[in-house]
């Protein structure tokens, strides 16, 4: 399920959890795990503008639980690391 929120630059960023294409039974999930994290996910930020795509390192539910802000300040935050 991809989530998309929008930067104060008007830049929409697509954020979907790493391996979503693989196939259903769980395996998508498994992959998308951070080794050594119990509840933290792969995510993959891809900018609808000239900026380039973020992996980030998300909690749980990240897709109801981070509010459209926490996304935009993880985004901002990797693309200044």
């Amino acid at each position: 399920m991809a989530r998309e929120v929008t930067d104060a630059e008007g830049i929409t960023w697509s954020c979907i959890q790493a391996y979503a294409g693989l196939s259903d039974g769980g395996e998508n999930q498994e992959a998308a795990k951070v080794k050594g994290e119990k509840d933290s996910y792969w995510v993959v930020c891809t900018p609808s503008g000239g900026a380039k795509s973020v992996r980030l390192e998300l909690q749980g539910e990240w897709e109801s639980s981070y509010s459209d802000e926490a996304l935009l300040e993880q985004i901002e935050a990797q693309l200044k690391a």
